[in-house]
């Protein structure tokens, strides 16, 4: 599954529910769950953050596979982008991971796929976020921070290419 190239909601959804049940990443009473739009943006109105959403946009290695030509690439600047907020005992986070086009065809942006390792990490970090910003703790996962220290050689970075770039949410600063 590591090599993958298909968009794979169901793993995201699983390893968010072992890092909550089994790993405890959220040591507390509150209900999580996690669901997929793919239409929000990184716009929190001031009515929502009323009622407490939060937004975080996480950097991800991925893989892309062109419906058309087939051609696959690799990517390490994927944006996957979360909203989460605690109301009431429970939690949500909406996921939406953005796509890129093909370099070749340009007509499309495809859904990338992850690994079971970068799902983990994402989701890590939003774990930290919800800890850090439902419930008051301190951000204490530099360990686990967006951008590692290993250097990923891929092709410089093609705004045009990246939907998230064209809506003006690229991760491409973070490093």
């Amino acid at each position: 599954m590591g090599r993958s190239t298909e968009w794979i909601p169901a793993l995201w959804s699983d390893v968010f529910n072992d890092l909550l049940y089994e790993d405890n990443q959220l040591d507390y009473e509150d209900q999580w769950t996690l669901t997929f739009s793919y239409s929000q943006t990184d716009t929190v109105t001031k009515e929502e953050r009323k009622r407490g959403w939060k937004v975080y946009a996480h950097c991800a290695r991925g893989k892309f596979q062109c419906a058309s030509c087939r051609k696959t690439w690799r990517s390490a600047r994927v944006v996957v982008l979360f909203r989460y907020r605690l109301q009431r005992g429970r939690g949500t986070v909406i996921m939406r991971p953005f796509g890129q086009a093909c370099r070749r065809c340009q007509d499309v942006f495809e859904l990338g796929g992850f690994s079971e390792n970068e799902v983990e990490h994402a989701l890590l970090r939003v774990f930290a976020k919800i800890r850090k910003n439902c419930y008051g703790e301190d951000d204490d996962d530099d360990d686990v921070s967006s951008t590692e220290s290993t250097v990923v050689r891929t092709r410089p970075h093609e705004e045009s290419l990246c939907e998230a770039c064209c809506m003006g949410i690229c991760c491409q600063d973070d490093s």
